[in-house]
């Protein structure tokens, strides 16, 4: 099979003239990258199967990705794969703009220590001395301990809303003071404090919602053109922006997103108000450069946003491996990076500022994360990283075994893997089911769950998923008994105690 834009990712190339691209012919090894994908065993009989980059992106309903490698701080591969959206024919270039999801969190925490560099802001001190809009509510929680700026971009401010589904492109948008108070036309929660700050780690799309506004309060500049000023410019960002909604003229370069079954998401993608936990628009080659500036910062070799000094700040796990806006990786010394997740658009950075070596891969598809896992591990290994990497998701191998082969040489895998300590958990079927139920495989997804509470019949969590299977293929009875099981084994499971409300018609 031939990748699907063989034809025009030559003419897509860009040659940038930025000090730290040097983007060259297509190279062998992202051919060989191109040519094969992905592995996947099958039975201790058969050979791997050989994923191309096409046959990949075919086996996760992928339309679209786009790719920057970076080496030795240079950006030397630029390459679209597909087209923009289902059932079109217009190729992906370097310049199609896709959602960041959550790796706007990092950007945008770029620029606030840029306003704590110019004095405006201060990372520990309470944000409420500085807010002026609205206040972050105070209660017991914050009695003796505050919500300061580094905790809002360290997810340990305790804090509430995990993340945002965004809106579709014909609601109405609520204010960013209605998101943080859960006031309509917000879809969300309000966001409070609900631990003591600095005590632990949460993720908190809510607390970076709230760094948003103490950026604008502070300034007194919409947040778009401000990010504009304090980091996009700078550094030569020029396909990226946080306008939502986006600007017709913008609107026509994107990407339209893409749920994981295959079809399109409705209005091509959502909006979100929320602009510095999920609204960036932007390229992989854009991330690419900021990515490598934040590199040459920490190595004193580049200031043209942030001083050696706060970038290292930046980089220095403030707990559980999390630095300011970025995760770090204790067994890759210098790694950072950030994944991200839009409704129909997933996204992934990673780069060493040690080495000066990444990769940053957009794609405009629900399982484009699954994707990017993928292509991270042979680009890590075509490139010579010198990068421990996370064992592969035997899940996910099972899933791509189903498309590939069906479900009886997934399950015969299964058992094979069974027998090696450590091979599988219970996690493994549920990867594997979700992947295929919300993938366009309904009836397999709920073979793999039926096996798995065969697997593991004093588990909760299992018969939790196999009630969510039932339920999405429409037998309501299985899936009330299923939950029914699930509240036996774990009363606390307050997600089985809702489905089975409105399995049941009870008032929630």
């Amino acid at each position: 099979m031939k990748l699907l834009t063989r034809r025009s990712a030559s003419t897509a190339l860009c040659f940038l003239s930025v000090a730290y691209i040097t983007v060259h012919a297509q190279s062998p090894r992202l051919q060989r990258i191109e040519a094969t994908a992905a592995e996947v065993p099958g039975a201790a009989r058969d050979e791997p199967l050989r994923l191309s980059l096409a046959d990949l992106m075919k086996a996760y309903n992928v339309p679209g990705m786009s790719i920057a490698v970076i080496e030795k701080y240079k950006i030397v591969e630029a390459r679209g794969y597909g087209v923009i959206e289902v059932g079109s024919n217009t190729p992906v270039t370097t310049h199609t703009l896709y959602q960041a999801g959550s790796i706007s969190k990092p950007v945008a925490a770029t620029g606030a220590l840029r306003l704590v560099e110019q004095g405006k802001l201060s990372l520990d001190e309470d944000v409420n001395q500085t807010l002026t809009t609205w206040k972050v509510p105070e209660n017991d929680f914050t009695k003796t301990q505050k919500v300061t700026l580094r905790r809002l971009m360290s997810h340990t401010a305790g804090l509430t809303v995990h993340g945002f589904p965004g809106y579709d492109v014909d609601d109405p948008l609520p204010t960013l003071v209605q998101v943080l108070n859960g006031e309509k036309p917000a879809n969300t929660d309000p966001i409070r404090v609900d631990t003591v700050p600095g005590t632990q780690w949460r993720y908190s799309g809510g607390g970076v919602t709230i760094a948003q506004l103490l950026m604008t309060d502070v300034t007194g500049k919409p947040f778009p053109p401000l990010m504009h000023e304090l980091v996009l410019d700078k550094i030569g960002m020029t396909d990226s922006g946080y306008e939502q909604p986006l600007p017709a003229a913008r609107a026509a370069m994107t990407a339209g997103g893409t749920n994981a079954d295959g079809t399109e998401v409705p209005g091509r993608w959502h909006v979100y108000p929320e602009m510095a936990a999920a609204g960036l628009w932007t390229t992989p080659t854009d991330l690419a450069k900021f990515a490598i500036e934040v590199a040459l910062s920490k190595q004193g070799k580049s200031n043209r946003i942030l001083s050696q000094k706060i970038t290292n700040q930046m980089l220095t796990p403030v707990m559980n491996d999390v630095g300011l806006g970025f995760f770090l990786d204790k067994d890759n010394p210098g790694q950072f990076g950030h994944d991200g997740a839009d409704r129909g658009f997933q996204a992934l950075l990673t780069m060493n500022a040690d080495t000066g070596n990444g990769v940053v891969i957009m794609v405009n598809s629900d399982n484009g994360t699954s994707l990017a896992n993928h292509i991270v591990r042979r680009v890590a290994k075509e490139y010579a990283w010198n990068y421990k990497l996370q064992p592969e998701n035997a899940g996910h191998q099972l899933f791509l075994l189903t498309k590939l082969k069906g479900i009886p040489a997934a399950f015969e895998r299964y058992d094979e893997l069974k027998l090696h300590a450590g091979g599988v958990n219970e996690q493994t079927l549920n990867t594997m089911g979700y992947s295929l139920l919300y993938g366009g495989r309904e009836v397999d997804g709920l073979r793999a769950f039926q096996k798995n509470v065969q697997e593991y019949p004093q588990s909760s969590n299992v018969y939790d998923s196999l009630g969510e299977a039932y339920m999405k293929t429409g037998q309501t009875d299985l899936s009330i008994q299923s939950y029914e099981k699930s509240l036996q084994l774990n009363p606390k499971n307050d997600n089985a105690v809702r489905r089975l409300k409105k399995l049941k018609g009870e008032t929630m």
